[in-house]
């Protein structure tokens, strides 16, 4: 039986403590790069469904998880999926 690699998109929280003037300027610093990470607050949140792999670049596959019922006809992407790889 063959064995694969999968990329799944999840979704993480990561605090920071950032010098700033306001709440405003706080996000802007973050965005620029500024701000220390708090050691141990990363957190699980969930499965990024909304984010895959398009179903033009994965269409053999597209077709079975259809067949299979994991997606509907109506979806553009493998929900939550980056990537697949057979290993071995």
């Amino acid at each position: 039986m063959p064995i694969y690699e999968v990329e799944r998109y999840e979704l993480y929280v990561q605090r920071y403590r950032v010098a700033a003037l306001n709440e405003a300027d706080a996000v802007l610093q973050l965005y620029k790069g500024q701000g220390d990470r708090i050691e141990g607050s990363l957190e699980f949140v969930e499965v990024a469904h909304d984010q895959g792999m398009s179903i033009v670049e994965a269409l053999a596959l597209a077709q079975e998880l259809r067949e299979l019922g994991a997606i509907t006809r109506c979806e553009l992407i493998v929900p939550s999926i980056r990537s697949i790889t057979e290993v071995e």
